[in-house]
């Protein structure tokens, strides 16, 4: 009898486990799900060329607006369908990505900001591929004279590091 009840709790398990499995794979997949981690993707790049073009038009304190916005959306985002070494890695730049938005946030100085602006970019082309929305093309854009970095949605170049001087200094140096 023991053996029985033993038994039948076994399989009880084994199903309650196979239903959780199926269910949290089903949830992956679904299209609304879908849809919203594209949404994200989408709000995540906004809020990334709205902290540059606030930059090109030196507009510190839309800066500030933008790269708040970008930190907190930045939290909200999973990464998907990476090995533990890739998430380690994409999570640790994302962090780092973060802290330099938040420092960006936390100033009014323009200068400041793009000092901030030139590292979080070329953190952020590290790992574009997982923010980019299916349906946009970004570019990194390079100023030759500086070395600076910036990722736009257009390849016409609007330099946010020195707009009244430069502002068509740099080239499109990759696209995604």
């Amino acid at each position: 009898m023991k053996n029985y009840a033993f038994a039948m709790l076994m399989m009880a398990l084994s199903f309650t486990v196979k239903a959780q499995v199926k269910t949290s794979a089903q949830e992956v997949a679904t299209p609304e799900l879908a849809q919203k981690r594209e949404t994200l993707k989408e709000a995540i790049i906004t809020s990334y060329l709205g902290v540059k073009n606030s930059l090109v038009k030196s507009d510190s304190v839309q800066a500030v607006k933008f790269a708040t916005e970008f930190a907190a959306l930045l939290n909200q985002f999973k990464f998907k369908k990476l090995s533990l070494e890739e998430m380690n890695t994409a999570t640790t730049t994302r962090e780092e990505i973060k802290t330099l938005a938040l420092a960006i946030a936390a100033t009014k100085s323009i200068n400041k900001q793009r000092s901030e602006m030139d590292k979080l970019s070329v953190k952020m082309w590290s790992i574009i591929e997982r923010f980019k929305p299916e349906k946009t093309t970004l570019y990194k854009q390079v100023c030759p004279m500086t070395g600076t970095t910036w990722i736009s949605d257009d390849k016409v170049i609007q330099n946010p590091y020195y707009p009244k001087n430069m502002l068509t200094c740099g080239e499109v140096k990759a696209s995604i």
